[in-house]
């Protein structure tokens, strides 16, 4: 099997080996299985002429289907032998087609010149039968010129389109470039366009004199417009856009009209927005009466001339916004214009406006920005304004402190001034008048105005300060001075009173500015007050030099005179408003006490015995019965008085034993728990009587007493307000040896 065809055959097949083993193989299997038996040999001729006859009918099979697959292919090789002469044939018939179209193509080439002759001879006749028509343009550009002058518009436009028309006639058989006869046909029609714009310009006017010549300007721009929409580009010079050249022209003259000119400078600025509010609806009124129905509907120029002048306004006002310094006042009344009467029924919002106008469209006047803008700056500039007469108010004021006559006095009886009602007018007035405006722009000037209060406020304390210093310097002058400062609290009162009638309805309240303007009054009264108890102490304090003292002890003279000035003092407290004049007395009854108790802090007595501490415990109680009596006649409540601390510490002098004094002083430091340690030594070394480990018993006492409790609203510390002197350098002889 390794040599010849066969050999070959296995080695293209290796498999063919393979199945032929397993087919023996098989094939012993089955006749070892059938023969197995000895019974079954018998059989074995009939086995063996069965399968020959088998093999024989499976080779006559094979040998039909090979044959059959033979004729196949020869007659496949017989057709394609038929295809292939038949595609050389095609091949050989369109090589000789293809030489028969390049001989046609080199002769339609030699004819060309031929053909063009031919269409040179079209357009020559063509051209011969317009000849007298092209003999006639000149004259018809010239007339069409002299009927542009002469405002005839339709006749020059008609003239114009039938030589447009003989051009595209003449071009559409040369197809060439447009000839010279034709060049000034575009330069025409742009002559008849800006003519028909300068007409159109003039619409505010000819609607009055000649509306047929406005008519007719506008119906040719209609006519070009719909010649414009056929034509496009077909034809040089389009499209020509004449319907937008007028639009635009009308546009140009309102503005030109009213608004080409700048804004006048400031002070003309009112002038120029009165014109502009009796021109403007004037000028829509003649629109809608007579412009409008000179044109075409869709020109809807109601709506055309509201908005253009709309705008233009709006550039207008936005140039003298970049251009002006404005005033306060200018500012004033260009928002109230801009704001309120342009968009009111005066203007804009007129109730015989044509709906046409359309005005919902169109944006504010002046943007959010700008007004913002204008609002701090007249805010800013008001401020200044503000400042200065508030400060001329306050001069005014001081010059009259320095007088040689009292305050004057209102039919109440009361001191009284001017101030506040200028004050309060300066700054309530600025305030109303900007609810005009906006309730933005009055939010800001209330608030600016407040925070100016609050500076004229420390301004007028400064000035009361030099006023006191100038009083400091000698006595005699000013000759008023107490008056004028109770003339001050009058003042305080006015202002405290009248500040929450500044703030406008529906503005809402700045809580930062209020607290700060409570604040600046609260100060204000409080160094009125201040200046006010130290003339009195002025006057005062050289009477309280002999307290205590062995005179003291003895006599009523010192505080009888005490109670004289203080009653002389109070009486011009008459001259001040209730509410002030009952805190005053409040306040110079509590100076009186505390200066009391500052020359008892002093410690410039020490008693010798129990009889002068019973004289000691006897005055004070006399004492604060006289001061009771004396300012209950100034019709001040016992309950406002702080003077019964003289009573309370009399029951320290009283007391016969001191070993019980931790008693009485833990009793007292209930009542008054702002009282030291300090305090409480000086005054049992007043006594007299105190050993050493008594006084450490009280002192230790009073620490290990529990802290007192909070002061009720409105208790006010008297201890913590007087002074204890140092100690005394320790010597080797006992305290008051040497009295």
């Amino acid at each position: 099997m390794g040599h010849g065809p066969a050999g070959e055959k296995d080695l293209e097949w290796p498999e063919l080996e393979k199945a032929e083993r397993l087919a023996r193989g098989a094939a012993l299997k089955w006749a070892s299985g059938i023969f197995y038996s000895p019974k079954q040999l018998t059989r074995l001729d009939q086995y063996r002429s069965r399968e020959a006859q088998r093999m024989c009918s499976i080779e006559s099979r094979i040998k039909s289907t090979v044959q059959s697959y033979l004729e196949s292919v020869q007659t496949g090789l017989e057709q394609l032998g038929l295809a292939l002469k038949e595609v050389q044939e095609a091949r050989e018939a369109l090589a000789e087609a293809q030489r028969a179209l390049r001989s046609q193509a080199e002769a339609a080439h030699t004819l060309e010149p031929l053909q063009e002759l031919a269409n040179q001879h079209g357009q020559l006749k063509a051209v011969t039968l317009l000849l007298p028509q092209l003999l006639a343009v000149p004259e018809a550009v010239a007339r069409t010129q002299a009927l542009i002058k002469d405002n005839r518009f339709l006749e020059a436009y008609d003239v114009l389109r039938e030589l447009e028309h003989l051009r595209d006639e003449v071009l559409d058989p040369f197809g060439g470039p447009e000839l010279s006869l034709f060049e000034g046909l575009t330069p025409l029609g742009e002559e008849l366009g800006l003519a028909m714009g300068k007409v159109v310009g003039s619409a505010r006017q000819l609607a009055r004199d000649d509306p047929a010549l406005l008519v007719a300007a506008v119906r040719v721009a209609e006519f070009e417009e719909k010649r414009d929409a056929q034509l496009q580009s077909l034809s040089p010079g389009r499209p020509r856009a004449w319907r937008q050249h007028c639009l635009g022209a009308l546009r140009r003259a309102l503005e030109e009209a009213y608004f080409e000119a700048p804004a006048p400078a400031p002070p003309g600025l009112a002038g120029h927005l009165a014109a502009l509010r009796e021109a403007l609806p004037a000028e829509l009124a003649l629109a809608e009466a007579l412009v409008a129905p000179c044109c075409p509907g869709d020109y809807r120029v109601v709506k055309l001339w509201a908005h253009t002048l709309h705008h233009g306004l709006r550039q207008h006002l936005q140039r003298l916004l970049d251009h002006e310094d404005l005033g306060t006042q200018d500012i004033f009344t260009l928002l109230h214009w801009a704001l309120h009467t342009y968009p009111g029924p005066e203007m804009m919002g007129h109730p015989d406006l044509s709906p046409e106008a359309d005005i919902s469209e169109l944006e504010p006047l002046l943007s959010p920005e700008a007004v913002e803008q204008l609002e701090r700056t007249y805010t800013e500039k008001l401020k200044i304004k503000v400042a200065g007469w508030l400060q001329n108010a306050l001069d005014g004021e001081v010059a009259e402190w320095f007088q040689e006559q009292e305050p004057d006095i209102d039919p109440e009886g009361f001191y009284h001034s001017s101030l506040p009602a200028v004050v309060l007018q300066i700054l309530d007035e600025n305030i109303r008048v900007t609810a005009v405006i906006s309730s933005s722009l009055q939010e800001r000037i209330h608030v600016m105005a407040l925070r100016e209060l609050g500076t004229f406020l420390r301004s007028l304390m400064e000035a009361l300060d030099r006023f006191s210093q100038e009083h400091l310097k000698d006595a005699s002058r000013p000759c008023h001075y107490v008056p004028y400062l109770l003339a001050c609290l009058n003042h305080y009162a006015a202002l405290s009173s009248s500040v929450s009638l500044l703030q406008p309805a529906g503005v809402p309240t700045t809580t930062s500015v209020s607290a700060a303007i409570d604040a600046a009054l609260g100060d204000f009264k409080k160094k009125i007050c201040r200046l006010i108890l130290d003339a009195l102490l002025e006057e005062l304090q050289p009477l309280f030099v002999a307290l205590p003292s062995r005179q003291w002890l003895s006599s009523l003279v010192m505080l009888d005179n005490v109670c004289e000035k203080t009653a002389s003092f109070c009486s011009r407290f008459s001259r001040v408003r209730s509410t002030m004049a009952q805190m005053l007395l409040a306040e110079t009854e509590r100076a009186v006490v505390l200066e009391y108790l500052r020359s008892l802090m002093q410690g410039k007595l020490v008693c010798r015995n129990s009889t002068e501490r019973i004289q000691a415990s006897e005055r004070m109680l006399q004492d604060s019965a006289q001061l009771r009596e004396l300012f209950l006649s100034l019709e001040l409540e016992e309950s406002a008085q702080t003077g019964a601390v003289l009573g309370a510490l009399q029951e320290l002098f009283r007391l016969q034993d001191p070993a019980l004094l931790s008693l009485e002083v833990s009793s007292f430091l209930h009542k008054f728990p702002d009282v030291s340690e300090e305090h409480i030594g000086v005054l049992l070394d007043v006594r007299g009587d105190v050993s050493r480990e008594q006084r450490q018993v009280v002192l230790e006492t009073m620490q290990a007493n529990p802290p007192p409790s909070p002061p009720p609203d409105g208790h006010r510390p008297l201890f913590s307000l007087v002074p204890v002197p140092s100690p005394p350098l320790a010597f080797c002889f006992p305290a008051g040896s040497c009295s």
